[in-house]
Order: C-alpha cells, then sequence, then structure tokens
C-alpha cells in the first residue's frame, strides 16, 4: 500500500504502473484543483449542504475508443438507465476525434487506446468543482494534496 498525491497517481497511471477505472480518474482530476488539503477541506465543508446530483455514466462506443458520458453533456440521454434493466448501448461509427470536433458541451471521460482524458466545460451543480482537463498522455497541474 502506497499513498500518492492525485498528481502523482496520474503519473503512475501515465507510466502503467497503476491502472485506474474513469471514474477515479475523473476524481482524481478533480481533486488537482486544491492545493493542500486545508483548501480542499475548506472548500468541502463550505459545499457540504449544497446537495448532490445522481450520475449514472453512458457508455458511448466509437470506432476507435469509448466514451462516458455525464450529466450535462450534449450526448447525454434524456432518461439514462439508472436501474441497468433497459440495457441501453450507445454506438456510432464516427471517431473519437470526429465526436469532440462536432460538439460544444462536454462532461465527459474520453478512453482512446490506452489513454483516458476529462473534458468538462458544462457549469457544475451544487457548488461542485469540475475536474482539471486533464488528458492522461499529456498532464499538467499545480495541485500539492
Amino acid at each position: 500500500l502506497q499513498w500518492l498525491s492525485p498528481p502523482e497517481a496520474i503519473e503512475h497511471f501515465k507510466s502503467q504502473e497503476i491502472r485506474l477505472a474513469p471514474p477515479q480518474f475523473y476524481e482524481l482530476c478533480r481533486l488537482c484543483n486544491f492545493s493542500s488539503l486545508q483548501e480542499l477541506h475548506k472548500f468541502s465543508s463550505e459545499r457540504a449542504l449544497e446537495g448532490c446530483e445522481r450520475w449514472m455514466p453512458v457508455i458511448l462506443s466509437a470506432s476507435d475508443g469509448y466514451m462516458q458520458l455525464l450529466p450535462g453533456d450534449e450526448l447525454y440521454p434524456e432518461d439514462p438507465d439508472y436501474t441497468g434493466e433497459k440495457k441501453i448501448t450507445l454506438s456510432t461509427d464516427k471517431k473519437v476525434e470526429d465526436l469532440m470536433k462536432g460538439g460544444s458541451i462536454f462532461h465527459r471521460i474520453v478512453r482512446k487506446n490506452n489513454d483516458l482524458a476529462v473534458y468538462v466545460n458544462i457549469h457544475a451543480k451544487y457548488k461542485h468543482i469540475n475536474p482539471v482537463m486533464i488528458n492522461s498522455s499529456n498532464s499538467d497541474f499545480n495541485s500539492r494534496l
């Protein structure tokens, strides 16, 4: 067991020393907004009573990768399958790059080959904070957590 700061964990992921699922990568990118544990504590204490949003990532398979679409993304379905009973599968023959170029409202995690990237340009609900947009193949951040 080894403690890693969010930037260190992302670096270990980039060098394939550890594996991260997309939700953990997303949350590590969110933590990269904070330069210290005290700053994170202050944010979480102030935001605690604002509420939470229920999320159900929806996977969109592209010809060369996939995206996990999150609430607020322009491709996110109006009625996501929260229970798994509908077994909805979204797919396209388009490439990831074409989907990104053709879009304008993003809240998604994109996986292509072994790279993960977070793209967010929506306003987070309940005074939450968006993740730092990081591509696992080229990250630059200043968190000291």
